[in-house]
């Protein structure tokens, strides 16, 4: 088991005894979040109690072969495809300066050298053990109405990020086909798309739809997207949000509505590979104060090993320039509905005129749920991606 260190309890207790920064809009009371925390902890526990007891299955087992298969074929293609016959970087963290879940090594880059064809199992056994991410608030900056597609990165400079998500229903330990995820983050200077206010004022303004998009599970329960390493800003770790939607109805324009919120999760990931990507352009220009997952305000590195928000990754090829590939199992409930939580909060909705800001309270903890802009009585029609032409939609 592994435990919360003197100095990063230190570090959120103090973070939780004073008022939350981050973008506007995230606005949260300190013993509000203190309480959503422990009620975190305790259903990411009873969670994986649940998990641990199917996780032997056969059919799990098979799951994972299949997984194994489909991340070293993913990696192999990626390559051919972006022309890289490099040999991936030999790197390892230096485990003495990591915390907890950082002390465990999830950079598989140097575990082999990698070539086409090449077959490897113990890079991409990783992570395939059910772990789960918590369930935390949707942050400011929930965009309804986005386009279902798999590139997402709408030509933002940044470390391209391939990454893998695969839910898994933490009482039958098996993939959870049909499900609607949303993906978005910041860009490489720490501004998202789709929002227009001071603190937060996107290339595009509310009409832009930059590293934001939906795909839906396959039969494993998988998802990928094409997109960029996330940025920082003030008063949140670097992070990368996922929410899920189940029994939606698909629009013909590519977007989707209604549904039930299944998870709502954030993916966080190690300091040294963000110090690695941040010492690189654009993200070098980021004047923004960093904060370390040790400081976040939802204490991500606090269930011990109840739950895990780090995926793991390998280098594409043998600079960090070449890219990532990352991928983590999330465990969900498939019964829940957060949609009516005090979490669920939606910014803004994308429709076909463009992008309009749902509230003066751009989401994040104030409560909100989804559907039309209140007074309008429609729902979300889609826009074309802010920098695409139409016929690419």
């Amino acid at each position: 088991m592994v435990y919360f260190s003197k100095l990063a309890t230190a570090v959120a207790a103090a973070c939780l005894a004073s008022s939350v920064i981050a973008h506007p809009g995230e606005h949260h009371d300190h013993a509000a979040v203190k309480r959503e925390i422990v009620a975190r902890n305790q259903m990411a526990s009873a969670a994986k109690r649940s998990i641990d007891s199917c996780s032997n299955s056969l059919k799990h087992r098979e799951l994972n072969a299949r997984s194994i298969a489909r991340r070293e074929e993913t990696l192999h293609s990626i390559r051919k495809a972006r022309g890289i016959t490099s040999k991936p970087q030999k790197y390892r963290r230096d485990l003495a300066t990591l915390e907890v879940y950082e002390a465990v090594n999830r950079n598989e880059t140097g575990a082999v050298n990698y070539a086409i064809g090449s077959s490897d199992t113990t890079i991409f056994s990783a992570n395939t053990s059910c772990i789960l991410t918590p369930e935390v608030t949707d942050g400011p900056y929930y965009v309804t109405g986005e386009l279902i597609r798999k590139n997402v990165t709408e030509g933002q400079a940044g470390i391209p990020l391939y990454l893998e998500i695969q839910y898994l229903d933490i009482n039958t330990c098996l993939g959870v086909p049909s499900l609607y995820v949303d993906i978005w983050n910041c860009n490489a200077t720490g501004v998202y798309s789709g929002i227009n206010e001071t603190g937060n004022v996107a290339e595009g303004g509310w009409d832009s739809t930059y590293l934001r998009g939906i795909q839906s599970t396959d039969d494993d329960g998988v998802v990928s997207f094409e997109t960029i390493f996330p940025g920082h800003y003030e008063g949140r770790a670097t992070h990368t949000h996922l929410l899920v939607h189940d029994n939606v109805t698909v629009l013909a324009n590519n977007t989707m509505q209604d549904g039930s919120v299944t998870h709502i999760g954030q993916l966080f990931w190690p300091e040294t590979l963000r110090s690695a990507v941040e010492a690189t352009y654009p993200y070098n220009t980021n004047t923004q104060a960093v904060t370390t997952n040790a400081e976040d305000t939802w204490s991500i590195v606090q269930a011990e090993d109840d739950y895990n928000p780090f995926p793991e990754f390998v280098y594409l090829g043998e600079t960090i320039e070449d890219g990532l590939l990352a991928w983590i199992q999330v465990g969900v409930n498939v019964t829940a509905d957060y949609s009516d939580d005090s979490y669920y909060g939606v910014a803004a909705i994308l429709q076909a005129d463009g992008g309009h800001q749902q509230s003066d309270n751009v989401g994040g903890g104030s409560g909100g749920g989804g559907g039309a802009p209140s007074g309008t009585g429609s729902f979300p029609t889609g826009a074309v991606p802010s920098g695409a032409a139409a016929s690419a939609v």
